[in-house]
């Protein structure tokens, strides 16, 4: 399925505040929450909103990186899930040829936002994690908790 990134919010779970990824996917009006870290929900929200604060965090640095070596981010896809946790696949154009990255969804998500690559869900995993948007509407932006 193709995806995108609908938000990046906290919810309060009974360990503590979670920050989670919300993806919509094209024809219909769920998304998929996956939760994250902190740190990759700041760097995703960053992307997304092309924040440049004149050094390299990690995702930056790894872009900056597989663009210096002529490469590209192809596309992302959520691909499985896997005891509870979610699995992602980094799809990478390279001069020698294309490759396949095992990497967290959150830090494959922090690269799509750096770079509008697509996203992709596998459509059973978005169908058995999928709910509805509005079930998160009363969440905070991650704008809003970290600053």
């Amino acid at each position: 399925m193709n995806a995108f990134i609908e938000a990046v919010r906290v919810a309060g779970t009974p360990q503590g505040p979670a920050p989670v990824v919300l993806l919509g996917a094209e024809g219909t009006v769920d998304v998929l929450p996956i939760v994250i870290g902190f740190d990759e929900a700041a760097s995703i929200a960053r992307g997304l909103d092309a924040i440049d604060i004149g050094r390299p965090l990690t995702h930056d640095l790894l872009l900056d990186v597989v663009e210096e070596l002529g490469g590209r981010v192809d596309r992302v896809h959520v691909s499985e899930v896997r005891d509870e946790t979610y699995i992602a696949d980094l799809y990478l154009n390279t001069p020698r040829n294309d490759v396949i990255v095992d990497a967290r969804p959150s830090d494959a998500l922090a690269l799509a936002a750096r770079t509008d690559c697509p996203i992709t869900v596998d459509e059973t995993v978005f169908e058995d994690g999928g709910e509805p948007l509005d079930r998160f509407d009363d969440l905070d932006d991650i704008r809003e908790v970290v600053q």
